[in-house]
């Protein structure tokens, strides 16, 4: 559920929709920027916020943790895919209730993969703590493209097998995105454009 928006005080107007442009890898460092652009601009009791995103995706745990915030806040959130949203940022995308795709945009959808930075030993023991790992994950993924996009589960099982990159036309064919528009901003709109270096910092 989403929370119920900030009561303005009587008689003052409300504010311009924000907009912040996030194009980064799902990271702790990005994420935790993120976070707290979108809550700066909560209390300074904006109400509706555009999310402008492009991301290869990255960290599973950081995504979702980046989407039940962003639906927990007393607010609109609109998303857009200006570019490619790949992987556990079509999961960030999810988060807003209106969901738009500009023309010529991007959509993967692939299965959680197991990463390891040094070489490592797996023994049977291993192997299965680590699969029970990947699946749990996919299982939260697939309750959110089910939940939030109504996609059947068997169709979310098979994005899981492969990788699946879909248009901006097939995204609304499949609930993913709402429509295909292009982002217009508004004259006096704040517009916030998160840059982060290699690394993910700012």
């Amino acid at each position: 559920m989403i929370n119920p928006p900030i009561q303005l005080p009587l008689g003052q107007q409300p504010r311009p929709p924000a907009f912040i442009s996030f194009s980064a890898e799902v990271v702790p460092q990005t994420t935790e920027v993120l976070i707290n652009a979108v809550t700066n601009f909560v209390n300074q009791a904006f109400q509706h916020i555009h999310l402008l995103l492009s991301t290869p995706g990255g960290s599973v745990m950081h995504g979702i943790t980046i989407y039940n915030v962003l639906r927990g806040l007393p607010i609109k959130l609109t998303t857009h895919n200006v570019g490619n949203v790949d992987s556990i940022g079509t999961v960030i995308y999810l988060a807003g209730e209106e969901r738009y795709a500009c023309p010529q945009t991007t959509f993967m959808l692939h299965g959680v993969a197991l990463t390891t930075t040094t070489p490592t030993q797996f023994y049977e023991r291993n192997l299965k703590e680590r699969l029970a790992s990947v699946q749990a994950d996919q299982e939260r993924i697939k309750a959110i493209y089910c939940d939030r996009a109504g996609i059947d589960p068997e169709v979310a099982e098979r994005f899981f097998l492969g990788e699946s990159t879909i248009n901006a036309a097939d995204a609304v064919k499949s609930g993913i995105a709402h429509d295909i528009k292009s982002v217009s901003i508004p004259a006096g709109s704040p517009v916030l454009q998160l840059v982060f270096n290699r690394q993910g910092g700012m």
